[in-house]
């Protein structure tokens, strides 16, 4: 069998064939190819897109979080009836997915936000994980942060409240 020769001044699309399929035979989701100053990045899965672009035009790799340990489950006593949820009020920062509450953009860095913080409406407040996909999630609104109401690590809800904010 003859090897087919190098393709200079870009990547083999050949190649590339062959690679989107070892993706899929492998379950890859995401390979990031560099040659001289051209980068191509592969990706399968859902279309979701997550603004991670640094300035350069690098997008850093995901963070990637150990999930925290569970305590084992003990019964909750009978006689307690368990407590609604404070209703939240004034304008807050909701969650616009289902997934996993992260306050930094890595393990051991500082948080996006705490209470103090300004924020506007394209500020990134924190990152929500579903699916092993990182999605930064603004503000989408001015102000000052005056509570958090998640935990990093929490699993959060669609639309619920993840931000106190003083307009």
């Amino acid at each position: 069998m003859a090897e087919k020769p190098q393709a200079t001044g870009s990547f083999d699309l050949d190649r590339d064939r062959e690679l989107i399929e070892m993706m899929e035979t492998h379950g890859v989701t995401e390979v990031n190819l560099r040659k001289a100053d051209e980068r191509w990045v592969l990706r399968r899965g859902p279309a979701e897109v997550i603004n991670m672009m640094a300035p350069g035009g690098y997008a850093p790799p995901a963070p990637s979080y150990a999930p925290a340990p569970q305590a084992p489950h003990a019964p909750a006593p009978q006689a307690a009836a368990p407590a609604a949820p404070a209703a939240v009020e004034g304008p807050v920062i909701k969650s616009p997915t289902v997934g996993t509450f992260y306050s930094s953009p890595t393990p051991g860095e500082p948080p996006f936000v705490k209470v103090g913080s300004t924020v506007k409406p394209d500020t990134v407040v924190c990152i929500i994980e579903a699916m092993k996909v990182f999605n930064q999630i603004p503000a989408e609104i001015s102000g000052t942060i005056t509570e958090i109401l998640v935990n990093n690590g929490d699993a959060v809800e669609y639309g619920q409240p993840l931000f106190r904010v003083k307009p």
